[in-house]
């Protein structure tokens, strides 16, 4: 368990910084017994801003894993009606389509501001969340001004990976993830930094060396990375060296009628970030490209289909052209 003086200042920068919490603010924190001391953390940060803080642990709404929002966890948030919400938990398999349902209600009906550190751990509140988050928000303004209106972006690796997105700027939005949300409804994974769209269509070869969902915590950074065939938008094929690996990541895609659709490209840019930690939340910020697998965020995005999977993958070192401009070579911006 890590001390609270080895988690606060990461707690202290999302408070401040990233949802800028006032005295006239009402927190709501969803934790875990496992996250326990980084859910007291960021409750000790809010009550020194004046905020009226409660905090709540998964566990007293009912018996993990949720694939559906608990109803006695949708009770204590209509009665509180927070203006600022912290999701700070571990993830657990199939508990992907839970948080959706939550971040739809926390965004749309509640107006929140939100900062989300799905499987937050010490080193991530040592490491990213101490990062400078005003000058985080201005890199990812500047990749944003040069992605929106792209049709075309090609990313490859040394490794294997060849891969294009088709976008539609049109009627897929880009997000940017600045890590700054001082607005009702804007909600975010801390720590941040990237931009985001649903593509239009995909095809090619992505070599990935770090899985998302419950992956990231069970499989860390792959030994060998696994490899994705993409035809038309959707995977076609999962190749891995340890064949239960793949077996386990094709099921697990396929749970859902979308599963295996492209939903997701976003491009890392949170240039604190030295080194990769085996941790999802905070390596899909490392300057790079991630894609998901599932799920496209429809609701901001403008996608216009659902999925109860998403998962996320990171191939490394890519090099990215925007309809044919270089954007990135071997994972250094060269703009």
């Amino acid at each position: 368990m890590a001390s609270l003086q080895d988690v606060l200042p990461g707690a202290r920068v999302a408070v401040t910084q990233c949802l800028a919490i006032g005295p006239e603010d009402r927190v709501f924190i969803i934790t875990d017994e496992a996250t326990q001391d980084i859910g007291q953390a960021l409750a000790q940060a809010a009550q020194e801003q004046g905020a009226q803080v409660v905090l709540h642990p998964l566990e007293a709404f009912g018996q993990r894993p949720f694939t559906t929002l608990p109803s006695t966890l949708e009770a204590a948030l209509q009665a509180f009606r927070p203006t600022a919400t912290f999701f700070a938990a571990q993830g657990q398999p199939g508990e992907v389509a839970f948080r959706l349902e939550l971040g739809r209600l926390l965004r749309n009906e509640l107006k929140t501001r939100h900062g989300h550190l799905i499987g937050i751990t010490p080193l991530l509140m040592r490491t990213g969340m101490r990062a400078d988050y005003r000058q985080v928000a201005q890199r990812t303004m500047d990749i944003y001004s040069r992605v929106r209106d792209a049709r075309t972006i090609r990313v490859t690796t040394p490794d294997g990976t060849d891969f294009t997105v088709t976008l539609d700027p049109q009627t897929r939005r880009w997000i940017p993830c600045t890590g700054l949300y001082h607005q009702p409804g804007q909600w975010g994974n801390l720590p941040e930094g990237e931009v985001f769209t649903a593509p239009a269509n995909a095809q090619g070869v992505l070599v990935a060396h770090l899985l998302g969902d419950y992956f990231s915590e069970k499989y860390g950074l792959l030994e060998h990375p696994m490899t994705f065939f993409v035809e038309e938008g959707r995977v076609v094929r999962v190749e891995h060296p340890r064949t239960e690996l793949a077996q386990e990541v094709w099921d697990y895609l396929n749970r859902d009628p979308n599963g295996t659709r492209v939903g997701e490209f976003a491009i890392g840019t949170n240039e604190f970030l030295r080194e990769l930690t085996g941790n999802l939340l905070q390596d899909e910020k490392f300057p790079g490209v991630h894609v998901a697998f599932g799920d496209p965020y429809a609701d901001r995005t403008g996608a216009d289909w659902h999925s109860r999977v998403h998962v996320d993958v990171i191939p490394l070192r890519v090099n990215v052209w925007v309809d044919g401009q270089p954007l990135m070579q071997e994972g250094r911006f060269i703009v």
